[in-house]
């Protein structure tokens, strides 16, 4: 099950919507994601970019995130690029973080970014869980929207596993204990908030609150939970 390619290609997605790849987001219909991408399909893990595997991609996240909280999702995602690039940034979250809390695991941060493929599968494993939890957070995902997402999901990996799990995830009842469940290290716990932090609309109350008690829940200490979310500010 090759989860990380699938969700590199979900957090590429935001570039492509930026560039108007998406006229699903872009004309207010989340209906609309499966007509326009249907071009095809694009290898897990590649680079994306134009109309191919990203658009695909773009019709998924679009409908998974819905219209305004896609756009908001798009500007951000366009600067991280990317799985890795997460996982840069988290690294440099979790350095900073270390530096100034001398109470803090020292060593290397065992990021995303730096484990060799069988760690690296694990986070992103829970952090594409981290995803899905956030985008169901403001209760927009109902029955057919969740169909329809299943159908896009099936056009970026034919990993019947995958569509499988991704499936449940969608169809399970939203808990911040059992997505921070997912977390065996800090390292993953950080790369789970900040891409939760990327994808939630903070103006929303349901979606703020449900931020609030995934930190409490990940037992992020405040001073790391106050350097990702200053990460994500910069980038935006």
């Amino acid at each position: 099950m090759n989860t990380g390619g699938l969700l590199d290609q979900l957090l590429k997605a935001g570039s492509g919507m930026l560039q108007g790849n998406n006229a699903a987001t872009g004309n207010g219909g989340r209906g609309q994601a499966s007509q326009q991408s249907g071009g095809g399909s694009s290898q897990l893990g590649s680079l994306l970019s134009g109309a191919g595997g990203g658009a695909l991609a773009a019709g998924a996240i679009g409908m998974l995130l819905g219209n305004k909280k896609a756009r908001k999702f798009g500007g951000k995602a366009i600067t991280y690029g990317g799985l890795a690039a997460l996982g840069v940034v988290a690294y440099k979250a979790y350095s900073t973080w270390q530096k100034n809390n001398q109470a803090a695991p020292q060593g290397q941060p065992q990021t995303v970014d730096r484990l060799p493929a069988p760690q690296a599968e694990l986070h992103s494993h829970a952090i594409l869980r981290a995803v899905i939890g956030a985008a169901k957070a403001d209760g927009h995902v109902d029955d057919r929207e969740r169909q329809l997402i299943d159908a896009e999901i099936a056009k970026l990996t034919p990993d019947a596993a995958m569509q499988q799990w991704f499936d449940r995830e969608l169809n399970k009842p939203l808990d911040p204990g059992e997505v921070a469940s997912a977390a065996s290290t800090p390292e993953m716990a950080a790369e789970m908030y900040l891409a939760s932090v990327l994808i939630v609309d903070e103006e929303n109350f349901m979606e703020r609150s449900y931020l609030q008690e995934l930190a409490s829940q990940l037992k992020l200490d405040p001073a790391l939970k106050a350097e990702l979310e200053k990460e994500v500010r910069a980038a935006q």
